[in-house]
């Protein structure tokens, strides 16, 4: 076979996920509550299906044939999450030992098995105790998450070299404090600001202690779902409807996470509608002063807008969108299932703009994937054939190829995800992964796409 899409030597081949997603075991092992168990005990009507978190896909009891699965399947890397309520099931105070050896015994018996462990710290699992302190607008609840930061690093930092302060922050800011679809079903724009500005002081306050323990070789970065803002037409109303976009939702996190500032245009927006959140006087040196080394991009689908229709109605609620409405461009690419326009050149151009306007900062693809409903159509002779999914990542993959060519400094591309998993409220809905998971009897079996993979990775382009 010709490989027509060869990837630079040790390129990264894996996949992602994230601790309440998989783990199950929500009520074992001596794990506190997270506001994910809290919710779906007050509102399992808001869940698909009415199905929670507390079985999951049982990676606490399944971890090692899981693993054995990865290899088998060509994984290089492996990006999992830690949960910060089963390793301090309080939040702060007493770290849990069950937990502790859980966790350990997945990172030596991935590292056993020739993959590396991507760790991350937080993925939108707030422990409920820190929650009703005020969750991330608490400047308290900002400390404890730097001290587990520092447990995290004196625990697994002898073999972990790639740690991740948080998994695309903004989500909990726009589900948990404007759009109403993650708990606490705030709607309140001066709130989110407080939220995602003190998300940011935590990431830089995480990365100060990490960088106290020099560790040889060892990097800590952010994972931000970068979504390019893209204008219905060149009108200049539509080219600021996309700026003021990508502002809001990717250069909230982008700058201060990546260069140490925030846009200008951003903090003049929410001055002059009142929308500043508080700032602590040593804050703007901690977030200039460290920012992250390695920079994973979640990517799934374009964003279009344009110029808005209509004035915003002058008694709604402040929100991102007074600026813009979003665009269906006409005869678009859909993924039905999700809703979601397929676009791979996408990630072309996020991987362009970050080598001309962010110092061609060190990144991988740490997120992107395809979710089909009932996938067991697709069954044939005991394999489901996701050919579908194998375009995807193809088509993908084929704009990162080209965007490594031109320059950029893509270091490897990890789907979403292993095996399907937990998807928060949609729960079993949509199944993105290589390998199906029988949520009944928990039996693991691969699809197509995991073969394909397998040789993607062995022959290190397709």
């Amino acid at each position: 076979m010709t490989i027509q899409y060869k990837f630079p030597e040790g390129f990264w081949w894996g996949s992602a996920t994230s601790a309440t997603q998989i783990e199950g075991a929500a009520n074992e092992g001596g794990k506190g509550k997270n506001i994910w168990d809290y919710w779906y005990e007050i509102e399992p009507n808001r869940f698909f299906d009415n199905i929670g978190p507390e079985t999951t896909s049982n990676f606490y009891h399944q971890y090692k044939e899981d693993i054995k699965l990865m290899k088998e399947i060509g994984h290089n890397s492996f990006r999992l999450s830690i949960s910060w309520s089963r390793l301090i099931p309080s939040g702060r105070g007493k770290v849990n030992p069950e937990a502790v050896k859980f966790y350990n015994n997945v990172i030596n018996e991935l590292i056993a098995n020739g993959i590396e462990p991507f760790v991350n710290l937080y993925h939108f699992d707030m422990p409920l105790e820190l929650q009703n302190k005020g969750g991330w607008e608490s400047r308290e609840v900002v400390e404890a998450y730097r001290t587990y930061a520092i447990q995290c690093f004196q625990l697994f930092g002898d073999r972990v070299k790639k740690w991740f302060t948080f998994n695309e922050p903004i989500v909990p800011v726009e589900g948990g404090y404007l759009y109403d679809f993650h708990y606490p079903n705030i709607v309140d724009f001066k709130r989110a600001a407080q939220v995602a500005y003190h998300t940011i002081v935590a990431n830089a306050k995480a990365i100060e202690a990490f960088r106290t323990f020099n560790f040889a070789d060892s990097k800590i970065g952010i994972i931000l779902n970068l979504t390019p803002s893209y204008p219905r037409s060149q009108n200049p109303y539509d080219l600021k409807a996309s700026r003021i976009c990508d502002l809001f939702f990717n250069r909230s996190f982008l700058d201060p996470a990546v260069l140490g500032e925030y846009p200008e245009e951003l903090v003049e927006i929410l001055r002059e509608h009142g929308q500043l959140p508080a700032i602590g006087e040593e804050d703007l040196d901690l977030i200039k002063n460290n920012t992250v080394d390695l920079l994973g991009v979640n990517y799934y689908q374009p964003r279009r807008v344009k110029a808005k229709e209509h004035l915003p109605n002058p008694y709604s609620p402040f929100m991102p969108d007074w600026f813009f409405d979003y665009y269906e461009m006409p005869g678009r690419k859909m993924n039905p299932y999700r809703g979601w326009e397929i676009y791979e050149k996408g990630i072309y151009d996020i991987m362009i703009n970050l080598k001309e306007n962010y110092g061609n900062i060190e990144s991988f693809i740490s997120e992107n994937g395809m979710g089909v409903q009932n996938e067991e159509r697709y069954l044939k002779d005991g394999q489901i054939q996701d050919d579908y999914r194998i375009e995807f990542i193809k088509g993908h993959l084929q704009w990162l190829h080209k965007s490594i060519q031109e320059g950029c400094n893509v270091k490897g591309y990890h789907l979403w995800t292993f095996m399907d998993n937990w998807s928060w409220s949609n729960a079993y809905k949509n199944r993105y992964g290589f390998i199906s998971v029988d949520i009944e009897t928990q039996k693991r079996t691969p699809k197509k796409s995991a073969y394909w993979f397998k040789s993607v990775a062995e022959n290190n382009g397709f």
